[in-house]
């Protein structure tokens, strides 16, 4: 069959959209994400949708049920885009449950998150792994930590504090408060007041970077074009810290961050010290595992943790990232696969990406 020249254009609109190769690999991981329509049958469908393919020339793409529905197709019978597919009655459970966890005062136990949900803990568990990039007790702590943050923000006394996020014994609260807050409660309250923090700057191709680390790992990785402006943020964000710039030995640590912006496919390991609320802890354990060379869109971080919905919230976590590189939010994109704003400059983030691309 020959193709007129509109249509060997159309063709090519979609082949070259992002989509398409998920409609071609019938993704059930980009179910919710986007629907297609297809012209010459009138329908819409699921990424996913097991009917024989159309031709691109054919299809069109569309955000939601909705839009697809108001320029005039109908649902396909077969992949019923007008009902939740599974991963979305998945993605609504762990919802749902991380819900739960936030209202309670006490992290409730996996036992009870699975009869909530009506499925068995080995199921909920895995689920919740799958969709968040943590586990129900890990979530649970993320949140309480960020409670206990709020509260000690808020309140003139420590022991009120823990005691109104969650933490039923002020034991048991000191035995975490290295892991939760980074350093005592008191300290944290003070602005960082006391708290050490080694921190040294180097110089790459991409500028400036400055590596920084308390006692329970690197807290900052920063980019930019002054030294001087980098130092500063870094005391903006520990303000009563005491900044001790690094050694010899501390200087290893930062050629090691260099030489994986450099040379990517060295690899870094390193332990982190960052602290977030729990929606941004779910959306930096997302980005860990985006694999060097690929990228995911906002609308696929959404919904690898859960939260469809959730694409600017993403973007804002994305933004709050305090570890360039370590934590790679260069890798997340439009929809489109178009570079969007990135904290260090989107040059950046296309040179940290070309890299990443030819490692």
């Amino acid at each position: 069959m020959r193709l007129s020249a509109k249509n060997i254009q159309l063709a090519a609109a979609t082949e070259s959209d992002p989509r398409w190769a998920s409609v071609v690999a019938r993704s059930s991981a980009a179910d919710g994400t986007f629907f297609f329509s297809v012209r010459t049958t009138g329908v819409y469908c699921r990424p996913s949708c097991a009917a024989r393919q159309a031709r691109p020339e054919n299809v069109r793409f569309h955000t939601t049920r909705e839009e697809a529905e108001s320029a005039g197709f109908r649902p396909c019978k077969r992949c019923r885009p007008d009902r939740a597919s599974l991963s979305e009655q998945h993605a609504a459970m762990v919802t749902e449950a991380c819900r739960l966890i936030e209202a309670s005062q006490n992290v409730p136990t996996l036992e009870e998150l699975a009869s909530h949900a009506g499925v068995s803990t080995f199921h909920f568990h895995r689920l919740f792994k799958a969709s968040t990039g943590l586990t129900p007790r890990a979530y649970g702590e993320a949140h309480r930590g960020a409670r206990i943050r709020k509260e000690l923000s808020r309140t003139s006394s420590v022991t009120a504090a823990i005691y109104e996020s969650g933490f039923n014994s002020n034991g048991r609260f000191y035995d975490q408060s290295r892991q939760v807050l980074g350093m005592t409660p008191t300290i944290y309250r003070a602005g960082g007041a006391s708290a050490e923090i080694r921190f040294a700057v180097g110089e790459c191709s991409l500028g400036s970077i400055l590596v920084a680390k308390s006692d329970c790992g690197v807290c900052a990785i920063l980019l930019g074009d002054d030294p001087d402006a980098l130092a500063r943020e870094l005391q903006d964000k520990f303000p009563r810290a005491t900044l001790i710039g690094g050694d010899a030995e501390f200087e290893q640590l930062v050629a090691r961050v260099v030489g994986f912006v450099e040379a990517p496919a060295l690899g870094l390991d390193l332990p982190l010290d960052v602290q977030g609320t729990a929606f941004q802890q779910r959306v930096w354990q997302a980005l860990l595992e985006i694999p060097p060379g690929s990228t995911a869109s906002y609308t696929e971080i959404a919904g690898r943790i859960g939260s469809p919905s959730s694409v600017r919230a993403v973007a804002g976590a994305c933004a709050a990232n305090p570890l360039a590189v370590a934590i790679p939010c260069h890798r997340v994109v439009r929809t489109d696969g178009g570079l969007s704003g990135y904290r260090w400059g989107v040059e950046r983030k296309r040179a940290l990406l070309q890299r990443e691309a030819l490692a």
